[in-house]
């Protein structure tokens, strides 16, 4: 006689009303995913479609402008990216600085629209060597950039490259001019600066900063309260 073998318990069955709600969740999980999918594959298509909108046209350009540097593949990177940011800077809510070097204007951006415009005054590029052998080199910048600060009302120790460049040797003792590079100065990386015209005692006076970018005072004044240390800065 074999011994009797206990019966296995099982889990109850799960009722079809459940059964149908679980259904229902999956088909609506998959429904979204799919327009999810085509709502990013769509914005993507706009990045490759012919302009029919300002921002469109900006996407244009950039990819013209693009395919006419003549840049090495680590230079044409970083521009491609500085470029691909400033786009999505187009449909965003935030503030931001767009300098255009052909077209010499500086804008104040939200999104897609120009707050203030302004005219921009590019210092050349310059190599600069003292008469001790030392050299400084300023090549204008391009590119995206974060602020790294921002200065007014301040007073500014006329650096060694100013006696340099006009053939002279620099004292031990270098005087201090106040707002010596003009009034607003909107720092960048490497002492690239956005700054408002010199004042008159200034050594530079009436001119940009070798490689850094010369903006009116006035419209510098307007858009001073906006810049921040997260305002980002694209100069193409």
């Amino acid at each position: 006689m074999r011994p009797e073998r206990r019966e296995r318990r099982s889990f109850p069955r799960p009722p079809l009303w459940l059964n149908l709600l679980l259904l229902i969740i999956a088909a609506a999980a998959f429904a979204y995913g799919r327009y999810e999918r085509k709502a990013i594959d769509r914005r993507m298509a706009s990045l490759f479609k012919p302009a029919h909108s300002s921002s469109a046209a900006e996407l244009d350009r950039i990819r013209e402008e693009l395919s006419q540097l003549d840049l090495d593949r680590a230079q044409l990177d970083h521009q491609l990216e500085a470029r691909l940011q400033y786009a999505q800077s187009l449909t965003s809510e935030e503030f931001y600085i767009a300098i255009d070097t052909a077209k010499r204007k500086l804008y104040l951006r939200l999104g897609g629209d120009v707050v203030r415009e302004a005219d921009a005054v590019f210092g050349e590029a310059k190599t600069i060597k003292s008469p001790g052998g030392k050299t400084w080199t300023f090549v204008p910048v391009k590119g995206a950039f974060t602020v790294a600060g921002k200065d007014s009302d301040y007073r500014w120790t006329v650096p060694a490259w100013v006696y340099a460049m006009r053939n002279e040797t620099a004292p031990a003792e270098r005087p201090s001019i106040e707002n010596g590079l003009g009034k607003y100065v909107i720092v960048l990386q490497d002492n690239y600066i956005i700054h408002s015209p010199p004042p008159e005692g200034s050594p530079i006076a009436g001119t940009a900063k070798p490689g850094s970018i010369m903006v009116p005072e006035a419209d510098l004044a307007a858009i001073w309260p906006r810049i921040t240390n997260k305002t980002r800065v694209y100069i193409f």
